[in-house]
């Protein structure tokens, strides 16, 4: 498609000629996955400050789910209500000059409660800030897949924990889409890893994404695992899964280690005396985003970054995907094919 320019209210705007309409996964009201359908719906104005994206592969998330279902963190939804807090695709159009972004440019992009809708459609407009560009060594369906995962999975090694070599460090949840990328990232920094993750399939995976040893959270009697692993005690877990796994992990933490885990694992871990604990939440920005790019592409230069995509579904198929998110164990991350 051939690049224009346009005034409008006094500024330029550069522009791919784009539809009108768009095909949007969305619902018009809360409940079960099959309340998610397609529709037609105008293609979001792209006003200053904003990009407007057309989306190759969306993520789909386990909130994704809750929201359908009824959860709303705050304010009054407006329906209908297109879903989605990540994906990828091309620039086809900007609201004001960028020295970071161009028309063209590969991207990819996570926005929480996105005000003008989610990523379960052909376009979305969302804050440039928002947005970065691919990191060398992923496909446009793999970052697609990793927006809000790998910027919790990186925060969470970094920032919450400040994982360091050599560290002994416990990942709950290491199967999932955070989990799986949390794994590379303390293997990146240099620490020994203990997996905890659940069923043969899951085991299998944390092994071959790096772990040093994985256990079956619900078989295995976690203390004494992380006891051998660490005999002086653990020096942090990420619990991305709540309950009695994780306290028993926290249990076998030496006084001054860290514990983190991102807010919505329920149920909470109890706080303990001489143990550093922390909630956090994924946070999109351009520091955030370059500092997600650099991890992701210092683990594709020593091997190759693996992104975990348990399934794929088209669009219109997005009540499906929901569906297979609430039957559980789903093994990375879940996306829905828009191109």
């Amino acid at each position: 498609m051939s690049i224009t320019k346009e005034k409008q209210t006094g500024r330029k705007v550069a522009t791919h000629e784009t539809p009108e309409t768009m095909r949007a996964a969305a619902i018009d009201r809360f409940g079960p996955p099959d309340v998610l359908t397609l529709h037609t719906l105008p293609v979001p104005a792209v006003e200053k400050g904003e990009v407007l994206i057309a989306l190759h592969t969306a993520g789909v998330g386990s909130w994704d789910a809750e929201m359908r279902a009824g959860w709303w963190p705050e304010g009054k939804p407006k329906f209908p209500l297109v879903l989605g807090t990540d994906g990828s695709g091309h620039i086809v159009a900007m609201g004001s000059h960028s020295q970071r972004l161009r028309v063209g440019d590969a991207v990819y992009s996570y926005s929480f409660m996105n005000p003008k809708g989610g990523y379960y459609a052909q376009y979305i407009a969302v804050a440039e800030d928002n947005v970065a560009r691919i990191p060398d060594g992923l496909t446009m369906r793999e970052a697609g897949a990793i927006p809000t995962t790998g910027l919790t999975a990186i925060q969470g090694i970094d920032g919450a924990l400040g994982v360091r070599a050599n560290e002994a460090v416990a990942i709950v949840g290491a199967s999932g889409g955070v989990g799986s990328l949390a794994v590379q990232f303390a293997k990146l920094r240099g620490a020994r890893v203990l997996a905890v993750a659940s069923g043969d399939d899951g085991l299998s995976l944390a092994r071959k994404l790096g772990a040093d040893e994985a256990i079956d959270g619900r078989k295995a009697d976690v203390r004494a695992h992380a006891r051998d692993f660490a005999p002086e005690g653990l020096d942090a877990v990420l619990g991305l899964a709540g309950g009695e796994t994780l306290e028993h992990l926290i249990e076998t933490v030496h006084e001054g280690g860290r514990v983190a885990w991102p807010n919505g694992v329920e149920p909470e871990p109890a706080k303990r005396r001489g143990i550093h604990m922390v909630s956090y939440d994924a946070i999109a920005g351009v520091r955030e985003f370059e500092h997600l790019g650099r991890a992701v592409e210092e683990v594709v230069k020593k091997e190759k970054l693996r992104v975990v995509i348990a399934a794929e579904f088209a669009l219109a198929e997005a009540a499906e995907a929901h569906q297979r998110i609430e039957q559980g164990h789903v093994l990375g991350k879940i996306v829905l094919r828009i191109r």
